[in-house]
């Protein structure tokens, strides 16, 4: 089975799991689009049956056809606004709603053990930015992050580079380090999309005039987007707001893509010298610049 059919087999396991598989939502006697119509119009507000449809990627005539039959039954209120109409549920339909919410809710209780639902929640949400990722938000170093650094830079290298577990234990190394400082004049800084980790950087101090840029990645996925020049900025920005006046880093001649971004944002490459590091023979790379 490849990935696409591995997707789809869950996608059956799921469905038939909440029991989305029958005409009826959860025995209510509504069909799961009139159920999802009766969720976004309560979760919107007044809003009308273009947007409504366009939402939920129905045909615009369908939708109009629930509405009618929800109006009809007291569910839904329609009210003139200019050449619209904008709809909103009635009192019925709110009632209706809260009983739908709860016996969802109640259904995934009975389905996910308690010591399961937060990790589930996180692997859900990270599966919905592999699908929709949006834009990624930047935000400074929390806890829990410095063990994804670690893992992610073990991880990534090994499969990458062939690098050997003496690589993950200079990060975790680097990592305690940072954390045991509490230097104000560093800062790490997480790239993020739908509560997933996309990469990160730092930012440590060499001296009191120079900084150097560290451990610096972005998981495959999250490439090739502007994600690391973001990145990138973020870091150098705060070494030049604290005070700094060069700044240096170090990195491997394999990293191709990193080392273009740097010589894009003025970074000069000042050494180069073969080595073995990791298990591999190496090129390690020098490279600085003034802020």
């Amino acid at each position: 089975m490849d990935a696409i059919d591995r997707i789809r087999e869950f996608n059956r396991f799921y469905t038939k799991a909440l029991g989305l598989t029958g005409r009826s939502y959860l025995q209510s006697g509504r069909t799961l689009a009139e159920v999802r119509l009766i969720h976004e119009i309560g979760g919107l507000g007044a809003v009308t049956a273009r947007a409504l449809a366009q939402g939920l990627g129905l045909d615009e005539a369908q939708v109009s056809r629930m509405v009618g039959r929800l109006e009809r039954e007291g569910v839904v209120a329609r009210a003139a606004e200019g050449r619209q109409f904008r709809l909103s549920l009635t009192a019925a339909g709110r009632r209706m709603l809260e009983g739908f919410s709860a016996q969802s809710r109640a259904a995934l209780a009975a389905l996910i053990p308690d010591h399961a639902r937060e990790a589930l929640a996180e692997t859900l949400a990270a599966a919905r930015g592999l699908i929709a990722p949006g834009e990624a938000a930047i935000r400074p170093l929390q806890p829990g992050d410095a063990g994804w650094i670690i893992g992610t830079h073990g991880a990534l290298y090994a499969r990458d580079e062939g690098y050997d577990a003496s690589f993950e234990a200079l990060v975790a190394r680097i990592m305690a380090d940072f954390l045991g400082r509490a230097d104000p004049r560093e800062a790490a800084w997480i790239a993020e999309s739908g509560g997933r980790r996309l990469g990160t950087i730092s930012c440590m101090r060499e001296d009191d005039d120079t900084a150097r840029l560290r451990l610096f990645i972005l998981v495959p996925e999250a490439r090739g987007q502007g994600l690391g020049q973001r990145l990138h900025d973020a870091c150098v920005d705060f070494a030049r707001a604290q005070g700094y006046r060069r700044m240096v880093l170090w990195t491997h001649e394999s990293h191709g893509a990193a080392c273009a971004l740097y010589a894009k944002s003025g970074w000069r490459m000042v050494r180069a010298t073969p080595a073995r590091a990791y298990g591999q023979a190496v090129v390690d790379q020098d490279w600085e610049i003034t802020l």
